[in-house]
């Protein structure tokens, strides 16, 4: 029997006297984009972390491909093929766009300086080619134009985009996305809805936190209900959205 792509099992997470997760478990189908939604303070920035290696939880295990999770650093999973976007963006803004994409490279961080000094060529040319492979990246997100350009001068919606690139630039296959449709005007956030089925496409899995229910049922194959740190439904965006429960719970009844 194969094991699920992605499953979270029994996950409690608790900061003090306040349960984040609650016996949260669920699977991500390998392929596919799963949207997690669900009001604030549900959890779902928690369980990024809780997959990512940025918080060890309390109980519970995450497993990848069948291999657990649990203990690993986040530059570890990242090696494994997850790799995710943060809500607050975390970009170097006095860097330009390529050179943020440029650290988001493997082993970028882990070129030994006495390379350099010794073999200077093949330094430049091993740099030549990172710059290519992060210009192209760009250009798959539609910022090409804005390469050299300082990220403190750029949009937000470019800004957004650029952390798409930059998660991209690790060479992940599971990609979790946290917000990437907020403070977007219309016109940019057609622009993420297109990239990220495009990124389906090319094979990637996506897991997004989103808010925006126009973008969950643009995007969403799967959709996980979150509330009070418990998977309360999943199911198409259809069933989701139109449950008039959730609905009462996540718009006040107004939707």
């Amino acid at each position: 029997m194969t094991a699920p792509y992605l499953q979270a099992s029994a996950i409690e997470v608790a900061f003090g006297g306040l349960r984040a997760l609650q016996d949260c478990s669920f699977t991500i189908t390998q392929g596919r984009i799963t949207c997690l939604v669900g009001p604030n303070g549900a959890g779902k920035t928690t369980i990024f972390n809780a997959i990512t290696g940025f918080l060890k939880p309390d109980s519970g295990s995450v497993a990848f491909k069948g291999r657990a999770l649990d203990g690993l650093k986040p530059q570890d999973i990242v090696a494994l093929g997850i790799a995710r976007t943060f809500q607050n963006l975390r970009l170097f803004q006095d860097l330009t766009a390529l050179d943020n994409v440029l650290v988001g490279l493997p082993d970028m961080a882990g070129e030994e300086p006495i390379g350099a000094i010794f073999r200077p060529f093949h330094a430049a040319r091993a740099l030549a080619g990172r710059r290519r492979e992060a210009a192209a990246i760009l250009e798959h997100v539609g910022l090409a134009h804005r390469a050299n350009e300082f990220v403190r001068n750029l949009s937000y919606g470019e800004q957004k985009l650029l952390t798409i690139a930059r998660v991209l630039a690790t060479g992940a296959e599971l990609i979790l996305l946290d917000e990437p449709a907020s403070g977007l005007s219309a016109g940019a956030l057609d622009a993420v809805m297109v990239l990220l089925r495009r990124l389906q496409t090319e094979g990637k899995t996506l897991l997004v936190v989103e808010h925006n229910t126009r973008v969950v049922q643009k995007i969403a194959d799967d959709v996980l209900f979150l509330h009070q740190g418990h998977l309360m439904a999943q199911g198409t965006p259809e069933q989701i959205i139109s449950d008039p429960a959730l609905a009462e719970i996540y718009f006040g009844g107004a939707i």
